[in-house]
């Protein structure tokens, strides 16, 4: 490296570290006070300098939230756990099949399936919401205890899982191992089960994972399709809570809104060696 290039490349670092650092500061300072605020006593939520620490309610404030409208942020919580493992493992399924289909057998109209899949991934869910909406009214699952299965069949459906699950299983799978599996007399789901899911296991963690954070975060589609305030998901309530005119304190909501993401960051520590591993072969390819 010349003299000349040195201070360049100094500069381009300096400015680097420098926009990187405030990119961090811009994500960091709303979870920060977020923390800061719930641990606050109750009623003095926005009292003094919201930036730091006033008194320590924590435990007093997740016990009004529990107790808020006979307790359900805790059937809601519960809820929304239920929606995103299921939706999360059955698409992370579906999405390994198809997609391990598209890589691995050659069949006419492979390639035009894949591009409507791909498709698929480029149109706004929020489009599917009203013919979603008509298609359940239709037959009558909008009351009663069906009403959940509104949201969760749509939410198991991931194009962006199948485009994940091909991409890995024609990187991660050799054709050599499953045509020495079918002169052995595997079957076919054998070689799929057996074989291909245990290589093709990062992908399958970042799908599930993308699934249970998409489910998680969903607003619009429970919001229109589930009817029953006790089979919503924990999303819907706070915004119901948030918009209620004061009825429920708006420390209880903030307290709220922070317990809610606790079960996503356990989910993302859990897995995390898991899905980097998967997002890495997606780049790649």
């Amino acid at each position: 490296m010349s003299d000349t290039s040195r201070p360049y490349r100094t500069h381009n670092l300096l400015v680097t570290n420098l926009l990187l650092g405030i990119s961090a500061l811009y994500f960091l300072v709303p979870i920060w006070w977020l923390v800061v605020t719930v641990t606050r006593e109750p009623g003095r939520t926005f009292s003094g300098n919201g930036l730091w620490f006033d008194g320590f309610g924590l435990f007093e404030n997740i016990a009004l939230v529990f107790a808020e409208k006979d307790g359900i942020f805790g059937v809601w919580l519960l809820n929304s756990v239920l929606y995103a493992l299921v939706a999360g493992a059955v698409g992370t399924l579906l999405s390994a099949l198809a997609g391990f289909a598209l890589a691995k057998y050659r069949f006419s109209g492979r390639e035009v399936v894949f591009g409507v899949i791909l498709t698929a991934v480029l149109i706004p869910k929020v489009l599917f919401t009203l013919p979603l909406f008509l298609m359940f009214n239709a037959l009558g699952m909008l009351d009663g205890p069906l009403n959940p299965l509104t949201f969760l069949l749509p939410s198991i459906v991931s194009p962006f899982g199948v485009y994940l699950a091909r991409v890995f299983a024609a990187q991660s799978v050799p054709d050599e191992v499953i045509e020495a599996a079918r002169l052995d007399g595997a079957g076919e789901f054998k070689i799929f089960f057996r074989m291909s899911m245990p290589m093709m296991s990062p992908a399958l963690v970042t799908i599930f994972l993308f699934q249970f954070v998409e489910v998680w975060n969903n607003f619009l589609l429970p919001s229109q399709l589930i009817t029953n305030r006790w089979f919503q998901t924990v999303s819907v309530g706070l915004v119901t809570w948030s918009d209620s005119n004061g009825q429920v304190p708006a420390g209880t909501v903030i307290t709220a809104a922070f317990i809610s993401t606790i079960p996503l960051v356990v989910a993302f520590l859990c897995l995390q060696r898991f899905w980097r591993a998967g997002l890495t072969a997606g780049a790649v390819k």
